[in-house]
């Protein structure tokens, strides 16, 4: 009666589970449904989904795989019943580990309600049911693949490599593996899988354990009465048990976890992707190094670095708004251009302006208000200058310990070429820098400048900024009150939107239509925005913001139609910080730039339009700076979060430009004119 009872029980724990499952799916199918449905009447969508590399309107939620008695007829049906069982545990295919077997049958955890189940044969009663499901899952398995839809890989046990189906084999274990480089989260809808399947698992554990009380009474008296027994015992013997738990929790507080390690397993618990860059980083193989630099106004940054000590050619590459060094590593080996300038031998370091979640500070109990109070000039005054600097001085140690007989190439002392690769924010932070330096006649250390659609300049832009324009000059006075900065400020929002980001990936047609929303308030910018927000650095424990000081700085630039300092708001603020009335325009002062600067401009770039580019090309060629201009057919976040390898190469040629050795060079070169003019004579 008893193996019955945990037949039936298992049966009924397992059709509940999947029904449940299944009804979850069919509910995240019809909410993509529907969002194809709005997908396919708005108008533009295809110049907005075109930047997204073979984006499809399909979920691709993974339901149970269907059981082995389907196909090969060598499982029974309580195999079946525990396979549902494993693939419900398992909320997608790269998850699932069974399957990364090459040889033999694989082994399957088993869940303590339906090791019954796994371990009891066939019989005249579950026969029926085993042929009549099987007759519903088979029709559906020929409408599925009938459909045109692409099929969830089944993929055998016993198979061998040999078989036809091992190339797809060895395609879906390589998915598998960059999938888990990539994306390390569960969504919503997954979690929501999860906590159905502990939720069941746990009613029935209790609903087990309550029959098999009933169906034992014998058991269930001698369980009550060790229970009371047990009582009975320790309040005799109170002080013992006193002694006792107190010797017991001295040897548990030994074994205890530290704090560190409970915060680590809740958050491995809620699977939220939290890598950082040097995760990245070390996970391909590359050596890492973290600098922390501290500012005159006592923010700390974090420099980060892929090193090569001994070489005397070093690239500083710096972020823009609402981004992070993540970005110059997160296509990978082939497609990252840190990685692209180590493998040709520089010095790659990676720079990060302040304005982080964390508020990283000397002072340890500033305000959010205080520590948000800044604007684009302490970006290109502040926290580039404390960095360069800070590469410097790690330069020249380095190279002088290693390679003392070492000559100066420059009148500054400096051992090594160093050049600046920026995008967006970060171009009009450095022209800021070096515009400045100049003006106080300071070194900027600096011999090339590779400007990805620099910021700087934004009167050619569409009608959502020019109402974001207004609306913060109007409000600015209550709003940097209220409002410091722009950024989510709990973990738990945080943790959904990293959540989100893996569900809007599983539904494509919801993803599909974010992309398009936001792409219409960017002004048809076909950035790959849905996959930027999946990328790890905005997770739960930290996120890049802007200040409100930032945004009013664009703002005052976008009005005055010149790429100038924040305007302080006063003649009298702007005279004691400038000297002036007027806050200075960097625009005015580009005669100063002494290195060649490199434009780079995205033709579908309606965030930073092309034209806003050639401004400064205009104004560096008049002032007679060494400028190129170039533009390629990308939007504006293709220069740093997609794989472009023609910009890739066009971006390292420049680079190439500027060589270490350049007296040497020009030794050499002298010296074979002086050979060729030999040999006409």
């Amino acid at each position: 009666m008893q193996r019955f009872v945990d037949n039936v029980l298992a049966v009924t724990k397992e059709s509940v589970k999947t029904f449940t499952y299944e009804s979850l799916n069919n509910v995240a199918t019809v909410i993509n449904g529907v969002s194809a449905l709005v997908l396919t009447l708005l108008p533009g969508k295809v110049s907005i989904l075109e930047g997204i590399q073979g984006w499809e309107l399909r979920p691709t939620l993974r339901g149970p795989r269907f059981p082995r008695w389907m196909d090969k007829g060598v499982s029974s049906f309580n195999h079946f019943i525990h396979e549902l069982s494993v693939d419900s545990d398992v909320s997608s295919l790269e998850y699932s580990s069974a399957e990364d077997s090459d040889d033999g049958y694989e082994e399957y955890p088993e869940s303590p309600s339906s090791q019954c189940s796994r371990a009891s044969k066939p019989n005249w009663i579950l026969a029926p049911i085993h042929f009549l499901l099987g007759i519903p899952f088979r029709l559906f398995q020929l409408a599925y693949s009938g459909s045109g839809l692409s099929e969830p890989p089944v993929i055998s046990g016993n198979e061998h490599p040999s078989q036809p189906h091992f190339p797809n084999r060895v395609q879906s274990l390589k998915d598998q593996i960059i999938h888990r480089t990539t994306d390390r989260r569960r969504g919503i809808i997954e979690d929501l899988h999860l906590a159905t399947e502990i939720f069941i698992e746990a009613v029935f554990d209790v609903v087990h354990k309550a029959i098999h009380l009933l169906l034992s009474p014998s058991e269930a008296f001698g369980t009550l009465s060790r229970l009371f027994s047990s009582h009975e015992r320790r309040i005799l013997v109170d002080n013992d048990v006193v002694e006792e738990a107190s010797t017991s929790s001295d040897t548990l507080g030994e074994n205890e976890p530290t704090p560190t390690d409970r915060n680590t397993s809740y958050r491995s618990s809620l699977n939220t992707d939290a890598r950082t860059c040097q995760d990245v980083i070390t996970e391909l193989g590359y050596p890492y190094e973290a600098i922390h630099v501290i500012t005159a106004d006592g923010y700390v940054l974090l420099l980060e670095r892929i090193p090569r000590r001994d070489a005397r050619k070093a690239v500083y590459l710096q972020h823009g708004v609402f981004d992070s060094s993540m970005g110059w590593v997160s296509n990978g080996v082939v497609g990252s251009p840190a990685f692209a300038a180590y493998d040709q031998g520089y010095d790659v370091f990676l720079g990060n302006f302040r304005g982080l979640i964390s508020r990283e500070h000397v002072n340890k109990n500033i305000s959010s208000r205080e520590y948000w109070k800044y604007s684009i000039n302490e970006h290109g005054i502040e926290d580039i200058p404390a960095m360069i600097e800070k590469i410097h001085q790690v330069k020249t140690a380095e190279l002088r310990l290693s390679k003392p007989d070492i000559e100066e190439e420059s009148n500054d002392g400096q051992l090594y070429k160093l050049c600046a690769i920026c995008h967006s924010l970060g171009g009009a932070s450095m022209l800021m820098y070096v515009v400045t330096r100049r003006i106080e006649a300071k070194p900027h250390r600096l011999s090339r400048l590779v400007l990805l659609s620099p910021a700087g300049f934004h009167h050619d832009s569409n009608l959502v900024f020019s109402v974001a324009e207004h609306v913060l000059f109007l409000l600015a006075p209550i709003w940097s009150r209220i409002f410091p900065a722009f950024y989510i400020p709990t973990r738990f929002f945080r943790m959904l939107v990293n959540k989100l980001a893996r569900d809007l990936q599983n539904l494509p047609a919801v993803g599909g239509l974010v992309q398009t929303l936001v792409g219409y308030v960017v002004g048809g910018d076909s950035s790959n925005w849905v996959g930027v927000l999946g990328l790890p650095h905005y997770n739960m424990n930290d996120m890049p913001g802007v200040s409100f000081g930032v945004a009013l700085h664009l703002a005052q630039i976008k009005r005055a139609r010149r790429f100038r300092m924040f305007d302080y708001g006063s003649a009298y603020a702007n005279v004691k910080v400038y000297g002036s009335p007027e806050p200075v325009d960097l625009g005015e002062h580009y005669g100063l730039i002494d290195i060649p600067v490199d434009l780079v401009a995205g033709q579908k770039d309606t965030v930073i339009r092309s034209s806003m580019v050639k401004r400064h090309y205009k104004l560096m060629k008049d002032a007679g700076v060494d400028v190129s201009y170039n533009e390629f057919e990308y939007a504006h976040l293709d220069f740093t979060f997609s794989h472009r390898e023609e910009l890739l190469s066009y971006v390292m040629s420049r680079l190439l430009l500027v060589e270490p050795n350049s007296k040497n060079q020009v030794n050499q070169r002298a010296l074979r004119s002086r050979k060729k003019g030999q040999k006409m004579r």
